[in-house]
């Protein structure tokens, strides 16, 4: 095994249940009843709270929990240049749960948007952390500009040129990102999980057998173009995420119509959701074959708060060694704990219980972190 940067042995997404402090500013907001600057000054107490609470627990690496955004992935996405939000006749579908009616399209072209909220969250969350810990900050992968209904074709008629365009404003964001004090960043991905599955809808058609391989090989490339030239020092992993509303799901389906091409992206880490039989087995890690990168192991729930039996854990660990070594494997929940600000079906005390079991669980296997 090469020295590499890595996760921590006991990581985590990074979205965590929104507190009934900050619940109650953002309903006041968007009611009008609280300005944008007393809401800010929720959102930075609140912050400061979760940023002592995860050392508290143990956690090396430290988010703000997505406090300030509604969306895990709209938030940023559309505050692209060249993207914006707007409401859909439906919302997004969770295992028969509907979300609120919320996507994005693009109406010009893509670029990097300096001026992008997410720079000043971060700066935020960088100066409460204070060295303590590794400041975190967790965006959605450029690949779900990919997802149907998004990409207009009257600006992009080519969909590689869209491709370039999105890859170099995220390469650019990235940096933005690393000059702020950034050493670690993480792209969470649905759309991986998506290509993954037996049935693959486009424009209310089945995708073919060929058009499915010649989107997983986009997606490759699209996330590796927006990591070319970046700084050695910066760690980049990526979660592939297979939905998380209200403890409800979107996606089925293992890794394997996806590994091959999914371990050839220029990462250091891999968050895989392992935390039930939806998952698959652990043998599309085969697929692994790197000394310059680790697996992070979601084999813990966020959609509940029970908590795991210990010995289970550990004998899904050692299975899973027998594909990918003892020494590039990590701990994580599978998801975070609020991908949207509605949150898991859990509470908050559940929520820092699991966090510190998953830590006491790391360091019982590891010894550290």
């Amino acid at each position: 095994m090469t020295e590499a940067l890595r996760p921590f042995r006991a990581d985590h997404v990074g979205s965590l249940l929104r507190t009934e402090p900050l619940k109650e500013a953002r309903e006041k907001y968007f009611e009008g009843n609280l300005s944008k600057d007393e809401l800010k000054k929720v959102e930075d107490e609140e912050i400061n709270k979760i940023v002592e609470k995860q050392l508290e627990v143990g956690l090396k690496s430290i988010t703000d929990g997505e406090f300030r955004r509604a969306y895990w992935h709209f938030d940023f996405l559309e505050n692209l240049t060249g993207i914006e939000d707007y409401e859909p006749e439906i919302g997004l579908t969770f295992n028969g749960v509907e979300t609120k009616k919320h996507d994005v399209r693009v109406v010009q072209k893509v670029e990097f948007n300096p001026n992008h909220p997410h720079f000043e969250h971060f700066e935020y969350l960088h100066k409460q952390v204070d060295g303590r810990a590794v400041s975190k900050v967790s965006i959605p992968s450029p690949n779900q500009l990919f997802h149907p209904n998004i990409l207009n074709h009257d600006i992009y008629p080519d969909i590689h040129d869209f491709a370039k365009d999105v890859s170099e404003a995220y390469r650019q964001t990235i940096l933005k990102f690393y000059e702020l004090g950034c050493r670690y960043l993480q792209i969470d991905d649905v759309y991986w999980a998506g290509l993954a599955a037996t049935k693959q809808l486009i424009k209310n058609r089945e995708r073919t057998e060929d058009e499915k391989a010649e989107a997983i090989k986009l997606a490759a490339k699209v996330v590796n173009d927006s990591l070319r030239d970046l700084p050695n020092d910066l760690l980049i992993t990526t979660h592939i995420c297979r939905g998380n509303y209200q403890s409800s799901w979107a996606i089925s389906g293992g890794y394997e119509p996806i590994a091959k091409e999914l371990f050839t992206e220029k990462l250091q880490g891999f968050f895989l959701e392992y935390d039930d039989n939806r998952s698959g087995d652990f043998e599309p890690l085969r697929h692994f074959d790197r000394d310059d990168a680790y697996i992070v192991l979601g084999l813990f729930t966020s959609k509940t708060g029970e908590l795991e039996d210990k010995e289970n854990i550990l004998n899904r660990l050692d299975e899973a060694t027998e594909y990918v070594s003892k020494d590039q494997l990590c701990l994580s929940p599978q998801c975070g704990f609020a991908s949207t600000e509605e949150g898991n079906i859990l509470t908050e005390e559940a929520q820092w219980k699991k966090l510190a079991y998953i830590v006491e669980t790391a360091k019982e296997v590891y010894g550290e972190l």
